[in-house]
């Protein structure tokens, strides 16, 4: 593997999404990479990709096979950007070939959160009133929901974190269901109401994480991205993405996660819930740290045996069908 600290000279050149969310994860990997590499110049190039330019569509809808990331990863490949910097939970668990996930680091509260219109300050997520609209664009989050509180009202909302505030705050909404990392890292924490138990709601796989992704020949970017990985965080989300992939599930799917990690030991859980939250299958695993992958698909094993396939073909067909 060639040592990073061999090329000086070299400028290196860091891929995002055009986002303010995308933008502040990428200036601070920027920012931490700046520090232990002095000597080498960073620069960042952006991009637009198509889960930012449809936005009248949900996105179960318009499929998650790199939504978020295929753009970015053209570029890798293509040599115009040296790696690219994602929210851990855009990036789908099989990558293009000649591309690896090479660093993963410090996470941030993967929780979703409750964030309501100024009249519901009083309210949190099971004392709202029948009826109450709760916008979301996450199905996972919207069939937890359901299955806990069917009272309420769910409606599909998209854009950047400050136009779905903007949104909520002019009554469009009631409440919106975000998540925690998002508004923790655009100095929002404030907005937040209510940090939505595991209980009701588990999270998404990788949900809090940013994930690294370069050029898998490319050992003087991975060793340098290998300096600000945090290695507790990386077998927390290997478990959850090796769940997520063994169940062939995508980014937009029902699919919930929930990772603790003391010492070496690892528990797993996983649910799967159909869209309108009446049928589901959860359960646990533990294990070793050191064998996180190896979970994650015992996990899935274990719900695809409980009827975790049938749930998702019949979403799979639902969407296909634009119901």
């Amino acid at each position: 593997m060639t040592s990073v600290v061999s090329s000086p000279s070299r400028t290196v050149r860091i891929g995002s999404r055009k986002s303010q969310l995308a933008l502040v994860q990428t200036y601070w990997v920027q920012e931490q990479l700046q520090k232990s590499f002095p000597d080498i110049k960073f620069e960042v190039h952006t991009m637009s990709t198509q889960g930012d330019n449809i936005l009248d569509v949900a996105l179960a809808k318009i499929g998650d096979k790199g939504l978020f990331t295929k753009e970015l990863e053209l570029g890798m490949i293509n040599q115009e950007i040296d790696f690219a910097v994602h929210s851990l939970k855009d990036l789908p668990t099989n990558l293009p070939s000649g591309l690896t996930l090479a660093c993963i680091t410090e996470r941030e509260n993967p929780a979703d959160a409750l964030v309501v219109h100024e009249k519901y300050k009083d309210k949190q997520i099971d004392t709202l009133p029948e009826g109450t609209v709760i916008g979301t664009s996450s199905l996972r989050r919207l069939a937890q929901l359901r299955h806990h509180f069917p009272h309420l009202q769910f409606k599909d909302v998209r854009g950047n974190l400050n136009t779905r505030l903007a949104k909520l705050d002019a009554g469009d909404y009631d409440a919106l269901i975000l998540a925690a990392a998002g508004l923790q890292r655009l100095g929002m924490s404030d907005r937040i109401h209510q940090v939505i138990p595991s209980e009701v709601s588990l999270h998404a796989v990788g949900q809090g994480a940013l994930g690294i992704e370069c050029r898998a020949d490319d050992g003087e970017i991975i060793s340098l991205l290998k300096a600000i990985e945090h290695p507790e965080t990386r077998d927390r989300c290997l478990a959850e993405r090796a769940f997520l992939r063994d169940l062939e599930g995508g980014c937009q799917v029902p699919i919930g996660v929930n990772t603790e990690l003391n010492g070496d030991n690892l528990t797993l859980t996983g649910i799967v819930i159909s869209v309108d939250g009446q049928n589901k299958v959860q359960d646990t695993v533990a294990g070793k740290a050191s064998e996180a992958e190896k979970l994650g698909t015992q996990l899935a094993n274990t719900l695809r045996q409980q009827g975790a396939k049938e749930i998702l073909d019949k979403i799979f067909t639902e969407i296909q069908r634009g119901s």
